[in-house]
């Protein structure tokens, strides 16, 4: 079982830059994909970012949306068991929910079995 905490939402200016952070409870985390979702109100999740595993055989090891693609940026620190969002020049459309998950295996792609409850971050013009 690992379980997730978000932090680092809240408001920001269309333009500037946010950064979200995700730690983790296991002590396996560097074994897990982790990815980096995102809820409007009354739609479904939507991947926005996503890395595997240091081992995975994904190629590429790393999954960016398009249309997040060049601004936002997924990395991860496994001796922390944190995985990051760098958020930069976010734009109001971007205003949502943001929840991080993990998965068993080195894969990003796939179902994620662990979630976080997710940060809320408000991108004002």
């Amino acid at each position: 079982q690992v379980q997730l905490r978000e932090s680092g939402g809240g408001s920001v200016q269309a333009g500037a830059s946010l950064t979200l952070s995700c730690t983790a409870s296991r002590r396996t985390f560097s074994r897990n994909a982790l990815g980096w979702f995102r809820q409007f109100p009354g739609k479904e999740r939507e991947l926005v970012a996503a890395m595997g595993s240091p081992d995975t055989s994904d190629d590429p090891s790393t999954y960016v949306a398009a249309s997040v693609k060049g601004r936002f940026t997924i990395s991860r620190d496994n001796a922390r068991a944190t995985v990051y969002l760098r958020m930069t020049r976010p734009n109001p459309g971007g205003t949502a929910v943001y929840l991080c998950a993990a998965k068993d295996g080195c894969r990003w792609r796939g179902l994620y079995e662990y979630w976080g409850r997710g940060t809320q971050v408000t991108v004002s013009a």
